[in-house]
């Protein structure tokens, strides 16, 4: 059972594998993500945000799991946080190629950067730090996107 366990939460931390993809596995994870974001049947905002919500759920129980097996606070491999943090900076924007690759490129930089308090965050234990220094770049690159398609 353990091993089913641990199994299902490599492939969840990592969307599928995505996360195995060679050379920035944190900006594979965010370009399908943004491609996966794209594909969503039109729905409304409340149930948008409840996806969003239940993968960061996951994340921060599949990632811990994963973690704590590789004994290392952030593996590389592990997505699900990009994931969330993709989407969430997405969850208000029109769903337009240029927006999302705007937006793309915002969470890419504001994720590197570990702009405050997004450094802090990621210290939170387990996956609540692997997965929340990500949603806090998806605050930063969706308020951001979000400015921008209202100025121009």
């Amino acid at each position: 059972m353990r091993t089913a366990l641990v199994h299902s939460a490599d492939w969840l931390s990592t969307c599928f594998r995505i996360g195995y993809l060679p050379l920035a596995p944190g900006t594979w994870g965010s370009a399908a993500a943004v491609i996966a974001w794209r594909l969503l049947p039109e729905m409304e905002l409340f149930r948008l945000t409840l996806i969003v919500i239940v993968v960061f759920l996951i994340g921060v129980i599949s990632s811990t799991i994963v973690a704590e097996r590789e004994q290392e606070s952030d593996p590389s491999h592990i997505v699900i946080d990009e994931w969330a943090g993709m989407w969430l900076a997405l969850l208000m924007l029109p769903n337009e190629w240029v927006w999302l690759g705007i937006a793309f490129a915002l969470f890419r930089a504001f994720d590197i950067l570990k702009v405050y308090p997004a450094n802090r965050f990621e210290k939170f234990p387990g996956g609540w730090g692997i997965m929340m220094d990500d949603v806090v770049a998806g605050l930063y690159a969706g308020v951001t996107t979000q400015a921008l398609v209202l100025f121009l």
